[in-house]
């Protein structure tokens, strides 16, 4: 009769075998968890990406001013899509740029908590039908005598 000398058992090698799958499917947990929490820069999980500032534009059915410098342009995507650009342009321009893209839009907001000038656009109170977008939202602050910041986005609900 074969005996397990005093104080071991077989258990010990059951366990040593089985610890090694537990350990590599546990790893393999946690290098998903940690892969799923880093889509913050895909924009198809949501995170922003640069993009070229007219197709932000033409997203709201907009096109960049002739004297305008673009900023920073970007796309966001998830269940909707959020578009938002940031031009810079003389302030004597702003007024008209906006009335010449939007022409049935609400009228132009001043002051408040919206900065300078505000307009806010819908499918159902001017927006153009070529525009993607459901919504087209502008702010316009003063940056000094000359300029305008421009911050327009435009997204879908």
């Amino acid at each position: 009769m074969v005996t397990a000398a005093r104080g071991r058992t077989r258990w010990g090698l059951v366990l040593a075998i089985l610890g090694v799958p537990v350990l590599v499917l546990g790893g393999m947990v946690v290098g998903l968890f940690l892969w799923a929490l880093s889509d913050g820069d895909d924009p198809r999980a949501g995170g922003k990406a640069t993009v070229p500032c007219a197709e932000a534009l033409r997203f709201g059915a907009a096109e960049r001013p002739a004297d305008a410098q673009t900023g920073s342009c970007t796309v966001q995507q998830g269940i909707d899509t959020a578009y938002a650009a940031v031009l810079r342009m003389p302030r004597e321009d702003v007024r008209g740029w906006l009335r010449e893209t939007y022409p049935d839009a609400p009228e132009i907001r001043t002051g408040g908590t919206c900065g300078a000038l505000c307009l806010d656009v819908t499918h159902e109170d001017g927006l153009p039908g070529t525009a993607e977008a459901h919504v087209v939202q502008v702010r316009v602050e003063y940056e000094n005598a000359e300029t305008a910041v421009v911050r327009y986005s435009a997204f879908t609900m």
